[in-house]
């Protein structure tokens, strides 16, 4: 288990709170019961930094016949809809919602080219909102197999994620199971798949990025 490098900036500002809040404690001496509640405070709030940014050591079976997970979270959504930016056409989506205790880094479903990548600015509706999905502030990756199939992903904000990072560009190539993102505090995930691909998974299964199977090719 390693602490991922996104929450370095939020873990320094916890413990620089921590450090400054329990100094004010001691400096104008506050009871007991205060100074336990600041001690219980000061642990719950670094507990809370160094589960969030975890970042879990994975061995990745890669399988190119296969659309790994892209993140750990619960299945909320899988339908046949129209996928409106890219494809302009029907699609698969599946749909995995993070919540602020699971890991949130994101990773490749599939391997190949990045064939279109482009950032939204956007809204931070609840992250199972059905316009979500088109309203919030969210990225859109597509990545080309190597034998022309293109896959759709999309990083989506909640109302407590307020912030995307992404290491994918257009041209980029990338290896199934690897990072290509990171979101912070709660969000979702979208996969489009092409009609036909059989899905692996059902509503409300709990998934894990880069190790659970959500579709077969």
């Amino acid at each position: 288990m390693k602490f991922h490098k996104e929450g370095y900036t939020s873990l320094a500002l916890v413990i620089l709170f921590i450090f400054v809040i329990n100094a004010i404690a001691d400096y104008y001496d506050v009871n007991t019961i205060i100074k336990w509640v600041i001690y219980i405070l000061s642990a719950f709030l670094f507990i809370t930094i160094v589960q969030f940014f975890r970042s879990p050591k994975k061995t990745i079976l890669l399988d190119d016949n296969v659309v790994l997970c892209p993140a750990d979270g619960k299945v909320v959504v899988i339908e046949e809809t129209e996928e409106s930016e890219y494809f302009k056409d029907k699609r698969i989506q599946v749909s995995i919602f993070m919540s602020p205790v699971n890991v949130h880094v994101n990773r490749n479903p599939v391997s190949g080219i990045v064939s279109y990548f482009k950032y939204h600015p956007g809204k931070f509706l609840v992250a199972w909102h059905p316009k979500s999905s088109t309203d919030n502030e969210r990225t859109t990756v597509v990545v080309k197999k190597k034998n022309g199939v293109e896959v759709l992903f999309r990083q989506i904000a909640g109302a407590l994620a307020r912030r995307i990072v992404w290491y994918v560009e257009e041209g980029q190539e990338v290896q199934q199971g690897d990072e290509f993102g990171f979101i912070k505090f709660g969000s979702r995930v979208d996969l489009f798949l092409p009609l036909g691909t059989k899905i692996n998974v059902n509503i409300d299964d709990k998934v894990v990025g880069g190790k659970t199977v959500i579709a077969q090719f």
